[in-house]
């Protein structure tokens, strides 16, 4: 199931990136990704961490969570460019990770670096270190909405 998984979503991307749809590079398409997922698959790297389609259903609905996250912070970000002396309070803290899995816990840090403002700089067990450009990037990440979210989109899988 998931080499199947892999050849369709690569071959999605491969389509989405070449913008070319003759007969001829479809097929060129088609073996390249099948050769593709069958060297993965000697290669044994097709596992629940590198290829997690058992995330496709509630992972969707926490994409748009988090763009329309990332937009918000595009604003507190360019109002940290345009008025530093007003908006810009850098802070580092610790927030606490709930995730059981690396996979998890790894969907978590990253989704704080993605959106502007906050970084993660250390991911430790059950904690994370974040380092965020505003109060309200720092009192969103504290707040723990995105730690539930991404919680929520584990436990479904």
């Amino acid at each position: 199931m998931r080499l199947i998984s892999l050849i369709l979503v690569t071959f999605a991307v491969w389509l989405l990136f070449s913008g070319i749809y003759t007969p001829l590079l479809i097929g060129f398409g088609i073996a390249s990704c099948i050769l593709v997922a069958i060297i993965a698959r000697r290669m044994d790297v097709i596992d629940h961490e590198g290829h997690p389609i058992h995330l496709n259903p509630g992972i969707v609905s926490y994409w748009f969570w988090l763009f329309w996250e990332i937009v918000k912070s595009n604003i507190d970000v360019a109002k940290c460019v345009l008025f530093p002396g007003k908006y810009l309070q850098p802070s580092m803290f610790k927030s606490k990770v709930s995730q059981k899995s690396d996979l998890g816990k790894v969907i978590y840090a990253n989704s704080i670096t993605l959106t502007p403002g906050t970084v993660t700089v250390d991911l430790d067990d059950d904690t994370v270190l974040v380092h965020a450009l505003t109060q309200g990037t720092a009192d969103g990440v504290k707040s723990g909405e995105m730690d539930q979210r991404v919680t929520r989109v584990m436990r479904e899988a």
